[in-house]
This record gives structure tokens, sequence and C-alpha cells, in this order.
């Protein structure tokens, strides 16, 4: 059966240069989540006030499991929505966390706004990649970047 870690955190913490790394070392192929999204036509509505696009997390693992079960690579899956997939498709998660005072000037070297900055500053304050793959009963892993 294919391999498949999906690679999680909040935005700004470092998730696709360690996917990168991982895929490499391991030698999985590597996939960026938000390109397949973008490939896949998966955005939904537009949030003008928070600059992002809404994604339909059904029809996200649908395209994820058939593109899983189609692929015969171990994968590396590098996204914030990567560890919505069922357990049953997925060998761990690994979830990459960042200091809070480096993820905030991270996130200003990206121009976000304020209160986008807030918003993903508390995601990482409350471990919320990481308590929704608690609660899909994933094996977890942490790693600090």
């Amino acid at each position: 059966m294919v391999k498949v870690i999906c690679v999680s955190g909040s935005v700004g913490v470092g998730k696709s240069t360690y996917s990168k790394k991982l895929s490499k070392k391991l030698k999985y192929s590597y996939v960026d989540l938000n390109s397949f999204i973008e490939e896949n036509k998966l955005k939904d509505n537009y949030d003008k006030k928070m600059k992002t696009w809404d994604v339909d997390i059904k029809k996200l693992n649908k395209k994820l499991i058939e593109f899983i079960k189609n692929s015969g690579d171990d994968l590396v899956i590098d996204g914030h929505l990567s560890h919505y997939l069922p357990k049953k498709y997925v060998s761990k998660v690994i979830i990459v966390k960042c200091g809070l005072k480096e993820l905030r000037r991270r996130l200003e070297k990206r121009k976000y706004k304020e209160d986008k900055i807030r918003e993903n500053l508390d995601c990482e304050i409350f471990d919320v990649c990481f308590e929704e793959a608690m609660e899909l009963k994933h094996k977890v892993e942490v790693e600090d970047n």
C-alpha cells in the first residue's frame, strides 16, 4: 500500500521547506496541496476580508483519495488542510510548529494584514492543526521549525 505523510500546521510555520526536505530524504513524491487545489479547481468562495479562498474539504478529500489510489508513489502532502484526509489513507501526520515571534515576522514579510496575522498566530497558539489531527485519530508527530 502507498505510504502517505501529511505535513500540516499553521500558515507560515515552514511546512513547505520541511516537506520538500522530507520527500527528498525518503524518496517520496512531493505534493503541494495549494497547487493541487488550484489544478483541480477546488476553490469555492473568496473571503475578501481575509483575502483567502474557501475549500470544500469533502471535495478536496475525494480528489486526494482518487489521486492517492492512482499514484502508486509514496507521498508527502504539504498543506494546512492535509490533516483532514481520512486516517485510512494516511501513514502519519507531521505538524510543523514555529515560535510566535518568528511566525509574526514571516507573515509580515508576506505582507499579510494584521487581522490575518492575528488569525494565524491564534491558530498556532491554540494548536488548531494538531488538535484537529488528533480528533481525526491520526498518528501525529510534531516538528519544531
